[in-house]
């Protein structure tokens, strides 16, 4: 778990002072908790109290015993309602199924994440035991169009004052498939909402371009579409390439050498890189979960002037939170490497890793990625007895003759170095000789984040 503390805010108390450090949580807790100082802090000595501060949050929440206690969760929640000041009240709020279809749901403002996935569950008729293969999303929509998944909501986060804190209507909830094994699209198309679920979502991801597909391929799925024939359209979209895949923004990355820009995309157990030369040049290549030693997620201030970077301090020019995630790689035996990668979106990358990881662990001890929700105790809220259907979206377009470009984009590394990309436009244009890590994940872990 990554936490940032992107500002600070400097405020006066009853006395006159001024503090920037409202509460602590507690004398008894490991690691000590960043003392304070008796004078009035300068910009600089801000800045570093409030690195220290990131610090203390990720020793705290990486400790099992305190990252998942009662006391520490609630601190968190209160933080939320406290800082942003929302009082604890009934609510609606809008939860996008797609972009064309939502839910609004009734959910208290100091309702948890695991509380609106209840009440969305409730409200489409999904089973419980389902639910936990669905999670909610902090969503961006651009002027463009274009979507950028922000992060998965936490357990402890509170999504009505996560979304009202941006006061920004580009920010939505969604709900998404949570889950990377293609295999448990079984386990829910048994169910009507978990098929239509589904079927929603893979349109979604192939008219914004994450799923490649070519024009026979598209002519085959409209057919199957115009059959509403589901089932089918999903089983043949999980052969085509980048099925399942979260594709982010734009970024910059310093593999193969420093200043590519790249997009990166997250699925299959691995992250998959389309990078741009500095000669213009385009390759792409993937790095599998279970060959990375351990990653972390870094955030700095950087100064920015007039819309671009600053040599002053930050302390005279404005600045922005710059997020990096960076992972050690087994490149080849006894050859480890890392690689960064600069994004807004770093720390979404690493929710997708670990949620990888985790499943994989799942997956490896026999176990099941099926959880049963949490009932509310008697008396809470009251939900709504009425529920709402998922409705089929439209048949798919034609496709974008530019997107035909990015189809013939479509090739898979051979060996652990970049290669070109080349003009092939197969449907099942993946390499046998794709490395596959076989490499031992018991180093991967929170303690290594």
């Amino acid at each position: 778990m990554h936490f940032s503390i992107p500002e600070t805010e400097v405020r006066s108390g009853e006395n006159g002072s001024t503090y920037v450090i409202k509460k602590e949580y507690g004398n008894n807790v490991v690691p000590a908790f960043p003392p304070k100082k008796i004078f009035t802090l300068t910009p600089a000595e801000v800045e570093q109290r409030r690195e220290q501060l990131e610090k203390y949050m990720q020793a705290v929440r990486q400790d099992p015993m305190l990252g998942a206690s009662e006391m520490f969760n609630s601190f968190l929640r209160k933080a939320q309602q406290e800082t942003q000041q929302i009082p604890t009240e009934e609510v609606p709020l809008e939860i996008y199924l797609s972009k064309r279809q939502k839910v609004t749901v009734n959910i208290l403002t100091s309702d948890q994440t695991e509380d609106v996935l209840e009440a969305v569950a409730s409200k489409l008729d999904l089973p419980d035991d389902l639910a936990g293969y669905f999670s909610l999303f902090l969503v961006r929509e651009g002027v463009d169009g274009g979507l950028t998944f922000v992060r998965k909501l936490q357990d402890f986060e509170l999504p009505y004052v996560s979304v009202t804190s941006l006061r920004s209507s580009e920010f939505y909830i969604a709900l998404r498939k949570s889950y990377w094994d293609t295999a448990y699209d079984s386990d829910v198309m048994d169910n009507r909402v978990g098929l239509n679920l589904l079927y929603t979502q893979t349109v979604s991801d192939i008219e914004r371009g994450w799923i490649l597909v070519n024009k026979d391929q598209h002519r085959q799925l409209k057919s199957l579409q115009e059959k509403g024939s589901k089932k089918e359209f999903i089983r043949l979209c999980q052969t085509l390439k980048y099925f399942g895949y979260i594709q982010f923004d734009p970024c910059v990355t310093d593999f193969p050498e420093k200043g590519c820009h790249a997009i990166v995309s997250a699925g299959n157990n691995e992250l998959n890189f389309q990078v741009k030369l500095p000669n213009e040049q385009m390759k792409e290549g993937s790095f599998k979960v279970t060959r990375m030693r351990c990653w972390r997620v870094t955030s700095s201030q950087v100064p920015v002037a007039n819309g671009t970077a600053s040599t002053s301090p930050c302390s005279s020019a404005k600045c922005e939170v710059k997020l990096e995630l960076a992972f050690e790689y087994l490149m080849s035996k006894d050859r480890l490497q890392w690689v960064t990668i600069t994004s807004p979106q770093a720390i979404m990358m690493s929710i997708c890793l670990q949620s990888m990881v985790d499943e994989l662990m799942v997956k490896k001890s026999g176990g099941s990625i099926k959880k049963m929700l949490r009932k509310r105790p008697n008396g809470s809220l009251h939900r709504s007895e009425s529920q709402q259907a998922v409705k089929s979206p439209p048949l798919l377009d034609s496709p974008d003759p530019d997107r035909e470009q990015i189809v013939k984009l479509s090739t898979k590394l051979s060996s652990v170095s970049l290669r070109g990309i080349s003009a092939s436009n197969s449907a099942n244009d993946v390499s046998g000789n794709d490395f596959h890590g076989n490499y031992a994940f018991e180093g991967i872990g929170d303690d290594d984040l």
